[in-house]
This record gives C-alpha cells, structure tokens and sequence, in this order.
C-alpha cells in the first residue's frame, strides 16, 4: 500500500509529541486524524480532528466509526494520549491511580480494540504504543505511572500474538525525558536522575521519537512484532 493512501490516527495530538508527529507524517504525504480532548488549531488538507477524551468508551467508538466513514479506516494508530503523575507510593491519592490507568493504559486498549477491527478487514495495519524509560529503571516516585505503562506494554505482547495472522504488527517505544509539557510536573532533580541513569546521558528528542516510529510502521517491518525500544540505553 502506498503510504499516501495510508490513514495514520494519532491520539491526544494537539501538542508535544502527538504534535510533532502528526506534522512530521503530513509532510511525508500521509492523511492524518488526530483526537483531543479540546479542539487543534493544526491545519492542513490532510489533516483531520476530533474531540475524544480516550478513556470514554462511546467516544472512542464514535470517532473511529466517523475515520471509517470519512477515510475508510484506520490503517496505523499511534497511541500517544498519556498522563504523567510524581507520587511517593503511600501519599498517592487513588483518584491519581484511576486517572492514570484510565487515561493511559485504558485509552490505548480501546482505540487498539477499535482500530484493529478495521485492520483485520484490510489484513495490514500498525499499532505503536507509548511506554517509558521509567518502567524499566523503577524510578521511586513514578510507581502509579510507570505501572499503566507496564500493563501497556504487556498488552502489546499479547494482541501482538492474537492479531499477527492478519499482518497487524504492535510494538512499543519508551522515550527517554523529551522537552513537552508532560516533563514540566516533574522536578528538574528528578529529570537529571533519571539521565544520569540512561546509557546515553541527554534528552530525548523529537527526531529520535519519529526515527523509531518510521521504523515500526515500515513495510520492511513487517517481521517485527510485540517489541519495545527504549531511547537512551538502560
């Protein structure tokens, strides 16, 4: 398939790292939605966008039957909607731990559920989930978030074995700290911690996100499946 032809759903995309790839793969001549929970002022020929909170089930719904109706379905999906929280594990509210899990962890079960249903009809698609360098570095204070991203990435695991047989490839990339809103809640010393930590010791960058995301959605890719690379080395 001719990526031109190819529709590629970027979620919580109205800025940071959702923004950058939804300008990066216009400019490759993709079309693409992307999905918010406020409205985008990204505008462009090729490009879509709907208002979805991704942890409510009927808007998930809603949106990709709109994407089905308008430009014939979803044929890759980049769950990047995400939610970051800095919580010593007995001071953490509960209300924190269902926001994070719902929000990261619920909403990219459903729109993989969603959107692999149409990719099954097509036989062909791409899913790439988002996880974290904090998950396999156990930093002390991201427990509640760094476990969504845990769940995220055995989930990919698992529907990567139960949706290969239609040439649906799901791998997972967890960044490194990149300059986005998302690393403000945490402390500069926190920040410096966890580079210190990495094998190579500096920021994550924007072109590093988009040199990994090019790779898993590649036809050559096609023999790659329930993988996860971390940017930085751990």
């Amino acid at each position: 398939m001719n990526h031109k032809q190819k529709t590629i759903l970027i979620t919580g995309n109205r800025k940071g790292i959702g923004r950058y790839l939804s300008e990066f793969y216009l400019k490759k001549g993709y079309n693409v939605v992307g999905c918010s929970r406020s409205d985008s002022d990204l505008s462009h020929k090729n490009y879509t966008h709907y208002l979805c909170d991704v942890k409510v089930e009927s808007e998930v719904k809603t949106t990709v039957r709109e994407i089905k109706k308008h430009k014939g379905g979803v044929d890759i999906l980049i769950n990047n909607a995400g939610k970051a929280s800095l919580n010593h594990s007995i001071l953490t509210p509960s209300e924190t731990v269902k926001d994070l899990f719902e929000t990261n962890y619920l909403g990219s079960f459903l729109f993989s559920r969603e959107c692999s249903k149409q990719m099954i009809k097509k036989k062909w698609g791409r899913i790439i989930n988002f996880s974290t360098i904090a998950v396999p570095l156990d930093l002390e204070g991201e427990m509640v978030y760094a476990s969504s991203k845990s769940a995220i990435e055995k989930m990919s695991r698992i529907m990567s074995k139960e949706l290969s047989t239609y040439n649906i490839t799901i791998n997972t990339i967890g960044p490194t700290p990149v300059y986005t809103d998302l690393i403000k809640v945490v402390p500069k010393d926190k920040v410096e911690e966890i580079i210190n930590m990495q094998t190579i010791k500096r920021f994550g960058s924007l072109e590093d996100i988009s040199n990994v995301t090019n790779f898993f959605i590649s036809n050559e890719s096609s023999f790659i499946t329930g993988q996860k690379i971390y940017l930085g080395g751990i």
